[in-house]
């Protein structure tokens, strides 16, 4: 956070950055506290669409939460000025976030996240970035992202329909074999990282 400037130029390069513990301390708990709040006293009066599960029967199998602005505290929280300030550092001009979004990955529900583009489902342009905070220690066993360094350069990929509950969409020529560039992205609880919206990942 230090350098602006050397986070915007790998940023442009690589198409992705990570930022060692961007959260820390009470930064970082009372983000915990305040999801902890929303998956109690909020989700269970979600339409189904807004908190996706991967069986409704079970609650620890919440696997997405969208629109999570219609809370206050999150609503709010989209102008933190240290996130903005990143932000707008990276893309070289005003950014305005969207509505915080939350993922899991319920243990022993055995899915894949497919190869993707967001800005095939967001369709902006120029393209928007993604910020993505890790809550748990993240890694090869339980699932870390995996970004294509430099494939956010060759534009938008063709995309088709899969069966991935909350990610309806995956690159249809994508094959695991022949892509280059992979990196496996560990991180520890406060990490941020960060991505421009045509980067492949998976």
């Amino acid at each position: 956070m230090d350098d602006i400037k050397a986070l915007k130029g790998q940023f442009e390069e690589d198409g992705y950055i990570v930022v060692p513990q961007f959260l820390q301390g009470a930064e970082f708990q009372e983000v915990v506290d305040n999801l902890d709040r929303y998956i109690r006293d909020i989700v269970p009066t979600l339409p189904l669409e807004h908190a996706y599960y991967q069986d409704r029967s079970k609650p620890e199998t919440l696997k997405q939460m969208h629109n999570m602005g219609r809370d206050p505290w999150f609503e709010a929280y989209r102008k933190n000025p240290k996130w903005v300030f990143l932000a707008e550092g990276l893309l070289g001009e005003k950014a305005e976030a969207s509505e915080p979004e939350w993922f899991n990955k319920p243990p022993n529900t055995g899915h894949e996240t497919p190869p993707h583009q967001d800005n095939y489902y967001i369709n902006l342009d120029p393209p928007p970035l993604t910020a993505w905070l890790a809550l748990d220690p993240v890694d090869d066993e339980n699932g870390c992202l995996r970004y294509y360094a430099g494939a956010h350069k060759t534009g938008r990929r063709p995309h088709e329909a899969t069966r991935v509950l909350g990610f309806s969409q995956g690159i249809a020529d994508f094959d695991a074999a022949t892509e280059e560039n992979e990196v496996a992205v560990h991180m520890h609880p406060g990490d941020l990282a960060v991505h421009h919206g045509e980067l492949i990942h998976r």
